[in-house]
């Protein structure tokens, strides 16, 4: 489970631990909220929020910046996991992808969900109106919700995840 470029983090370890035989351990699940991925062209909802208040289109850029290997771009694995076939997606486990409508990363959270999904990868979206990155550290109701949406995929319970935009 991870936040932000935490979910970014756990995607990486789960996609290399995947490689592996855990037995008589396993992954069973993978919980990415919110999770920071980016790439060279910009997205729809890049562009429209460019001057966010938590992640303006600047930071974001000095962020990748300063965290991938020296010379790459922001289509290097670490940041853009839709840029080339990866082997070992389709290993990934039963995967929760939450996001904001608010959040000027939420057409990577799309692009990432839709990716696992057509590698097979069983996939719950929760993608909602209203909020926007990092939400729950500002706001008790949405980390209520966070710790529900966690509880409702850890116990596999029906209906999370049933909506989505």
């Amino acid at each position: 489970m991870g936040s932000s470029s935490g979910g970014n983090i756990a995607y990486r370890a789960a996609l290399h631990a995947a490689k592996f035989d855990l037995e008589p351990l396993g992954l069973k699940g993978l919980m990415l909220n919110q999770p920071y991925f980016g790439g060279e062209k910009r997205t729809e909802s890049e562009e429209r929020m460019a001057k966010d208040k938590i992640i303006p289109l600047p930071v974001n850029d000095l962020m990748w910046q300063l965290s991938l290997p020296e010379g790459a771009n922001r289509e290097h694995i670490f940041c853009n996991p839709t840029a080339k076939e990866e082997e070992g997606v389709e290993r990934l486990p039963r995967c929760l992808i939450r996001g904001y409508v608010g959040d000027p990363l939420i057409d990577r959270q799309r692009q990432l969900a839709r990716m696992l999904k057509k590698r097979g990868v069983k996939v719950v979206e929760l993608l909602e109106e209203e909020g926007h990155h990092a939400v729950e550290l500002f706001k008790p109701e949405k980390a209520a919700d966070f710790v529900e949406h966690v509880r409702g995929f850890v116990c596999g319970l029906a209906g999370v995840g049933e909506h989505k935009l």
